[in-house]
This record gives C-alpha cells, structure tokens and sequence, in this order.
C-alpha cells in the first residue's frame, strides 16, 4: 500500500512549502497540493515539518570490538537510536588493522552492519598504511561503493606523515572521492600530556589544556595547505574552534575549495564541563575538546552564514561507570568520545532553527542535502524529490520534553545532554517507505540497507 503525507510543511530544496507527498514501492511518487488519497494509507502531518531523512557523517559503532575499552553501541543498538531520533543513514568509520588491507577493513564493517542495522548506512575508509599495495586498492574500493576515507594528523598508531597525506588526497581525488581528516597536531598533544602528566595534573580537567585550540588551528591550516598543493577539495571532521574555523575561511577567501563539519556538542555545550566535581568530566572527554562560549558564538554564525557544510556527531559511546573508569588516575586514559546520534536533530532544531541561528532550510542542508552530495547519495538520499528514496521525517516541532539518558535508545549509561528541554522531537520516520518510527518510537528494526555510493559531487 502506498502512503499519503498529508498537510505538512515539506522542506524542500527551495525551502518549505506546504504541500502533499505520495510514497509507492519505497519511493516518493509524487509532490502537490491536495494530492488524492486513493487507496493510499494517509498519515496526517498537519503542524508538522517534513524533511528529507537525516545523514549523520560520522559515527563509530562497534569501535574497539572485543576489547577492554570497546563502545557501549554496536550496530543494532547505534542505528536503533540513530533511526528514533531522524537519521535515516549513517556514515561509520572502517579501520583497517595495520599492515592489513583496505578490503579486509570492508568486509569486517559489512559483517558487523549487515543483517543488523536499523537505519541505512555507508562507510568511510581511514587509511592507516600506504603503499603502492594500498594505492592499488583505491578503484576496488570504488567499486564497492566507498568513496570517502580518513586520515589523522593525531593519536600514535593513526597519524600519518604530510606526505602521505599530500599523496592520499592525490589518489583519493583521482577516484572522484574526498578525505576527511582529523585536524589536530599529535605531537603537540603528546608533548601537552606529558607537560601536564609531570605536573601532576591528572584528572579530565587536563584534557582541553592538552588539545588547545593553537593544535587544531595548526592542523587545519596545515591540513589545507595539503590539499591545495595536492589540487584536489578536502574536509574537515568536527571541526570545534573559531582559530580552525578562521584558518578554513581564509583559504577559501583564496578561492580553495573545501568543506566544513562540525558537531552538535561543539554548539550545544562549552569548556565548564571539565570543571565538574569528582569524575564527572570524564563523560565529556573526546576529542577535539569542548571550547569556549566565543568558539561556539563563531560556529553558529558560520552555520547560520553556511560556511560550515555538515552536521555529524562523532558519536562514540563509553559507558562512564565502567569503560570512562579506565582513566580514574591518568586523564590520557580516558577512552574518548561521547554519544549523541540520537539527539542530534532536535538539538540542531532546538539550539538552532528555534534560537533564529539558522532557518529550517538551513537545517536540512546541513543534516541531509549537503551529505548526500558530498558523499556520492543524492539525489537518492538527501532531498523530498520525485523518484528519490522514501527516507522521510515528520517532525513535530510543537513537541517539548527533556533528554535523559533513562529514556534514550542509546545503549550507554549517560547523555552529555542531560535535562535539555527540547522543543520539538521526531515522530514519524520512513524508511525506504515503510514506517519505522511511530510517536517517536522505533517499530520496526532491521531494515537498514548498505548505501553504494558515487563520486562526490561538490558545490563549492
């Protein structure tokens, strides 16, 4: 039976329009006004904002598998949560072990999500290794559909060389895809540690001291110089500081092309959390850090001035009572990250559309348009158009209420958004046309696909 969505405010790529949409066969048919009913099963969204389903960019589910600091989310649960709060597909993190191959790192990815996701989703590749073994690997990888990899400029045991950076965003640009790269400076991280480690600083307090906003400004600058060198866009991954922000903008004032995420946490929250009694601060160490209220002043006027490009979460769980433990005496021991996949679109709608930082168009750019076409999905994903995948939101924007981890599908025992009062939530999800979410509840689970996807396709 197709389904009829009647009387929303569909967000379209020209803006929202109130109109009718008609979903057959896990596609939308058909967008107007006053569409017939036929023998269509109706779902009214009358007062309700219909978008495109939301892409998180950036999730690491089943990270550390097997091991004493392995995440609190596998595929089920991550996707689960990722599916309640509007995010119709996401873009997870393959690691390949080192001295192993890319297509060794594919498969085991597959073999976690496959048959046990909730929501669609796609990989990004991280290069560990390069080689001529590895280089050769790049146009096999293309024809699995992965089109998007990783580097790090930080962290021993991922961090490579500026020259294998230069000639990885060669190879990469050549396959038509991107690199991300995780900005930050890792020797002066390292330095930063044992600086603070030898004063006897050892508590999470420590952490932001030891990723100041000087090593992701330098990273990002570096990073960039890279890529215009080498001739080819790049992005940047959760991009956290105004110094990083300034360093992005002025080459593109230069006329490079690149392209900019940032996080929810990065918006939402600042630096004060490491001030916390106890261990408590433990909950927010990741990395880069939280940053001060200026950073997050700078990053919202970037959002609202569309110069950041997508929204991601980085979300990776540790459990606090038991995993975030590991680094009681030794803030360097803290396993980082945080969770988030499940909140990600009411609070970009909350802090966001509801705070005039940015408009309901805007909102969908970030969170759905401008990954489909960065990372090879649109029009299949990634906008309400004839003919593209029935991966639709209703969202209920009169809805209040408060986030608690009590109440989260994220199987982990915090939420760094703990009694935020929210003031809309998802209700309604389809994906590929089948109902998934109902009254904010998930439904139906297992129905996430593996997303093959093309070349990017840049606007900037």
């Amino acid at each position: 039976m197709s389904i009829l969505i009647q009387n929303g405010t569909l967000i379209l790529p020209d803006g929202p329009a109130k109109a009718d949409l008609r979903v057959d066969q896990g596609k939308i048919t058909e967008l107007g006004a006053g569409l017939p009913v036929g023998d269509s099963r109706v779902i009214n969204a009358s007062g309700k904002l219909v978008f495109p389903g939301f892409i998180d960019t950036h999730t690491h589910f089943e990270m550390n598998k097997g091991l004493i600091n392995e995440t609190a989310d596998n595929w089920e649960t991550g996707t689960r949560a990722a599916l309640a709060g509007g995010t119709t597909c996401v873009l997870d993190f393959a690691e390949p072990e080192h001295g192993c191959s890319l297509q060794s790192a594919l498969d085991e990815w597959h073999a976690r999500a496959d048959g046990h996701a909730s929501c669609n989703y796609s990989f990004h590749m991280t290069i560990v290794d390069w080689d001529q073994r590895i280089r050769d690997e790049l146009p096999r990888m293309t024809e699995q559909g992965v089109t998007s990899y990783k580097v790090y400029l930080a962290y021993n045991g991922m961090r490579i060389s500026d020259r294998v950076a230069y000639e990885v965003i060669k190879a990469v640009g050549q396959e038509g895809g991107v690199v991300g790269c995780h900005c930050e400076n890792g020797d002066l991280i390292d330095e930063s540690i044992a600086e603070l480690k030898a004063a006897g600083k050892l508590s999470p307090a420590s952490h932001p001291l030891a990723h100041s906003a000087v090593i992701e400004a330098e990273a990002v600058n570096r990073w960039l110089a890279l890529a215009e060198q080498a001739g080819y866009p790049v992005n940047v991954v959760h991009l956290s500081t105004q110094r990083g922000l300034d360093a992005a903008l002025l080459a593109r004032s230069h006329g490079q092309p690149l392209y900019l995420e940032s996080c929810p946490q990065y918006f939402t929250l600042t630096d004060e959390k490491y001030q916390l009694p106890g261990f408590e601060s433990a909950k927010f160490v990741f990395s880069p850090p939280l940053r001060k209220q200026d950073d997050v002043d700078a990053l919202w006027e970037a959002l609202g001035n569309d110069d950041i490009d997508t929204i991601g979460t980085d979300h990776c769980s540790f459990n606090y009572a038991t995993t975030k433990q590991l680094g009681k005496d030794d803030f360097s021991a803290i396993p980082p990250g945080i969770p988030g996949t499940e909140h990600r679109p009411c609070l970009m709608y909350t802090f966001g559309v509801k705070a005039d930082h940015i408009d309901l168009l805007q909102m969908m750019k970030a969170l759905s348009e401008r990954p489909a076409k960065l990372f090879g999905m649109f029009p299949q994903k990634g906008t309400l158009a004839v003919g593209s995948d029935a991966d639709i939101v209703i969202f209920d924007p009169d809805y209040t209420w408060r986030i608690s981890a009590a109440h989260q599908y994220q199987n982990v025992d915090y939420t760094p958004y703990e009694g935020m009062e929210m003031a809309g939530r998802t209700e309604t999800v389809l994906l590929g046309g089948e109902v998934a979410v109902e009254d904010g509840k998930v439904v139906k689970e297992g129905l996430g696909k593996y997303v093959s996807r093309g070349p990017s396709q840049f606007w900037r």
